[in-house]
């Protein structure tokens, strides 16, 4: 069985009524709970952190930019606002410099992203590669955005990930049914993030609450 990390995001950026939102799941027993450092103000991102934590969940922050000074920034962000986990971002010797003493854990994306939406570049040779070096470098695991692979089946690089880091390994992007799910799953994944796919009903297009839609998912991890 996988974490479920419920992203409180949509289209890569955080809900507006992210803060209405917190609130309203408090019964439905997510544990894992996170935001991206776009789409709301840093106030809100503040008492957004402090709602997830009250609620006895683990906080998320993912860094959105790939430009190096942006996503730099956003690691200076997730220090102050006091995230449990920071995820993404690819300047990682400076990152972990950022966090320093912190109780941080940080999760770098291994590969090439790209754009915004995020898409993947590379292979499952350079996804291994990338893994052992955070390894090193003492990161927590790595942020794997699998399904938006542009060069190697999403599988294939999860279990190419799996076999270079006893970190936690964590799939973003795209997860959008029971199906991928199994797959990270069966593939070694520790953990994996939804989004868009529970506020556009994607997921679960029969059901028309966010609760219910979060109960499938959770449903869906443990009959994986």
């Amino acid at each position: 069985m996988a974490d479920f990390i419920f992203m409180l995001t949509r289209s890569d950026q955080t809900v507006s009524d992210c803060l209405e939102t917190i609130d309203a799941i408090g019964n439905v027993g997510v544990a894992h709970i996170g935001f991206k450092d776009v789409g709301v103000d840093m106030d809100t991102l503040y008492e957004l952190n402090t709602r997830i934590k009250q609620a006895g969940a683990t906080s998320y922050m993912e860094v959105v930019s790939t430009d190096s000074s942006s996503a730099l920034r956003s690691a200076r962000a997730a220090t102050e606002i006091g995230v449990d986990r920071l995820l993404g971002g690819v300047d990682v010797a400076e990152t972990l410099e950022i966090i320093g003493d912190s109780p941080i854990e940080y999760l770098p994306f291994a590969g090439i992203p790209r754009g915004h939406p995020t898409v993947l570049g590379g292979s499952p040779d350079r996804i291994a590669s990338d893994c052992r070096k955070f390894t090193e470098l003492g990161c927590a695991g790595v942020d794997l955005l699998a399904w938006r692979a542009t060069e190697a089946d999403p599988e294939d690089l999860i279990r190419a990930a799996r076999s270079a880091t006893d970190g936690k390994l964590v799939i973003a992007g795209s997860i959008d049914s029971p199906k991928r799910i199994r797959a990270l799953i069966a593939a070694g994944a520790d953990a994996f993030t939804i989004g868009t796919a529970v506020f556009d009903g994607s997921f679960s297009p029969d059901k028309g609450s966010i609760n219910a839609r979060l109960r499938d998912v959770l449903a869906a991890c443990e009959a994986a």
